[in-house]
């Protein structure tokens, strides 16, 4: 069966998957030039933090369908050869999506996912940060309305268009999947300063924080290690 990206994008309460629920989610399909985009009743509250954030409101999803409605739409829409594509896919839209469909006993198919802030960190390493709008800027891309689903996956798919150039989205499934080696730190208070000039202390604070367990760290876990950062555990 032959590939073809999805780029997609949720808004939801807040940020803790288990709990909070996704009140917009949104697609578009490069190959067919298809969009989704959909509402959803999340059935509790949005915080006004969150509101504050994607400026979707309860009054805005009071008469809108619960997510096996919309869940169903959109895994109809993606189609049995997608690979989804989300900015920051591993950490955040692959749980919320994966946690709505299992609360609503839909079946999401195993489709093959990217995550384009992986991709930025691991071949943008010049860039001292890779948040959607430092991107658009960098690649020149016209402001557009942030934080809505749609807008930042039309956004999303432009960047990242570019990023891998005429790259096949197989072989970037492949690139992804090779290990690395990361120079630099990633984020934090050193972010961009090369890991052999991280101090060991804020290292070591990471390792008890459980920052290393988290699988999005585990690239880094391994190039901090190679440099000698650990010895045969991250205690």
């Amino acid at each position: 069966m032959a590939l073809y990206p999805i780029y997609y994008d949720t808004e939801t309460t807040g940020i803790r998957s288990a709990q909070d629920r996704i009140v917009e989610i949104a697609a578009f399909d490069p190959t067919q030039n298809r969009t989704f985009c959909e509402f959803v009743n999340p059935g509790m509250p949005i915080p006004p933090e969150a509101s504050a954030i994607h400026h979707i409101t309860d009054e805005m999803v009071a008469n809108s369908p619960s997510f096996k409605e919309v869940g169903q739409a959109f895994i109809d829409f993606c189609g049995p050869g997608a690979v989804l594509i989300a900015h920051n896919n591993d950490a955040f839209d692959r749980h919320f999506l994966d946690n709505e469909c299992k609360r609503h006993d839909l079946i999401l198919p195993a489709w093959p996912q990217v995550d384009s802030l992986k991709w930025a960190r691991k071949y943008r390493s010049d860039l001292p940060r890779h948040a959607l709008q430092v991107l658009r800027e960098v690649y020149g891309i016209p402001a557009n309305q942030a934080h809505r689903a749609l807008d930042d996956v039309i956004v999303l798919h432009e960047i990242f268009s570019q990023m891998i150039d005429d790259l096949s989205i197989e072989t970037v499934i492949q690139l992804l999947s090779a290990p690395s080696v990361i120079s630099k730190m990633p984020f934090g208070k050193h972010q961009g300063v090369p890991l052999s000039k991280i101090p060991k202390t804020y290292v070591r604070w990471l390792s008890q924080s459980g920052a290393f367990d988290k699988p999005d760290n585990k690239e880094l876990y391994e190039s901090f290690e190679k440099l000698g950062f650990f010895s045969a555990s991250k205690t």
